[in-house]
Protein backbone atom coordinates (compact mmCIF):
# COMPACT_ATOMS: atom_id res chain seq x y z
CA UNK A 1 0.00 0.00 0.00
CA UNK A 2 1.30 3.44 -0.91
CA UNK A 3 1.70 6.02 1.84
CA UNK A 4 -0.60 9.05 1.61
CA UNK A 5 0.66 12.43 0.44
CA UNK A 6 2.21 14.72 3.06
CA UNK A 7 -0.43 16.38 5.23
CA UNK A 8 -3.08 13.79 4.39
CA UNK A 9 -4.11 10.36 5.62
CA UNK A 10 -5.68 7.20 4.27
CA UNK A 11 -8.60 5.97 6.35
CA UNK A 12 -9.84 2.40 6.10
CA UNK A 13 -13.51 2.25 7.05
CA UNK A 14 -16.93 0.68 6.53
CA UNK A 15 -20.26 2.37 5.83
CA UNK A 16 -21.75 1.23 9.13
CA UNK A 17 -18.88 2.29 11.43
CA UNK A 18 -19.91 5.10 13.77
CA UNK A 19 -16.32 5.82 14.80
CA UNK A 20 -15.43 6.21 11.11
CA UNK A 21 -18.27 8.66 10.55
CA UNK A 22 -17.20 10.72 13.56
CA UNK A 23 -13.56 10.87 12.47
CA UNK A 24 -14.52 11.81 8.88
CA UNK A 25 -16.67 14.65 10.21
CA UNK A 26 -13.81 15.91 12.39
CA UNK A 27 -11.30 15.69 9.54
CA UNK A 28 -13.60 17.67 7.24
CA UNK A 29 -14.18 20.30 9.92
CA UNK A 30 -10.41 20.69 10.45
CA UNK A 31 -9.61 20.71 6.72
CA UNK A 32 -7.45 17.59 6.90
CA UNK A 33 -7.34 15.76 3.59
CA UNK A 34 -7.99 12.05 3.52
CA UNK A 35 -8.64 9.18 1.17
CA UNK A 36 -11.28 6.73 2.35
CA UNK A 37 -11.01 3.03 1.57
CA UNK A 38 -14.03 0.84 2.35
CA UNK A 39 -12.67 -2.53 3.47
CA UNK A 40 -15.89 -4.26 2.39
CA UNK A 41 -15.65 -3.00 -1.19
CA UNK A 42 -11.95 -2.73 -2.05
CA UNK A 43 -10.10 -5.99 -2.75
CA UNK A 44 -7.22 -6.64 -0.32
CA UNK A 45 -8.14 -3.67 1.93
CA UNK A 46 -9.41 -5.92 4.72
CA UNK A 47 -6.22 -7.99 4.49
CA UNK A 48 -4.11 -4.85 4.93
CA UNK A 49 -6.19 -3.72 7.93
CA UNK A 50 -5.81 -7.16 9.52
CA UNK A 51 -2.04 -7.05 8.91
CA UNK A 52 -1.65 -3.90 11.03
CA UNK A 53 -4.25 -4.84 13.67
CA UNK A 54 -3.13 -8.25 14.89
CA UNK A 55 -5.48 -10.11 12.55
CA UNK A 56 -8.55 -8.00 13.34
CA UNK A 57 -10.63 -6.01 10.85
CA UNK A 58 -10.76 -2.95 13.10
CA UNK A 59 -11.85 0.39 11.65
CA UNK A 60 -11.13 3.18 11.40
CA UNK A 61 -7.54 2.31 10.66
CA UNK A 62 -5.55 5.36 9.59
CA UNK A 63 -2.30 5.35 7.62
CA UNK A 64 -0.01 8.37 7.87
CA UNK A 65 2.45 9.77 5.29
CA UNK A 66 5.37 8.08 7.10
CA UNK A 67 3.70 4.70 6.51
CA UNK A 68 2.71 4.09 10.13
CA UNK A 69 -0.84 3.13 11.07
CA UNK A 70 -3.16 3.82 14.00
CA UNK A 71 -6.43 2.18 14.96
CA UNK A 72 -9.32 4.49 15.87
CA UNK A 73 -7.08 7.50 16.52
CA UNK A 74 -8.43 10.68 18.06
CA UNK A 75 -8.41 13.89 16.05
CA UNK A 76 -5.66 15.16 18.36
CA UNK A 77 -3.52 12.10 17.55
CA UNK A 78 -4.07 12.56 13.81
CA UNK A 79 -3.09 16.23 14.01
CA UNK A 80 -0.07 15.46 16.17
CA UNK A 81 1.19 12.70 13.87
CA UNK A 82 0.75 14.90 10.80
CA UNK A 83 2.80 17.55 12.60
CA UNK A 84 3.46 20.91 11.00
CA UNK A 85 2.04 19.75 7.68
CA UNK A 86 -1.49 20.47 8.94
Amino acid sequence: MDAPAPGTITMFSTTWCGYCQRLKSQLKREGIGYTEVNIEEVPDAADYVMSVNGGNQTVPTVVFPDGTAATNPSLAEVKSRLGASV
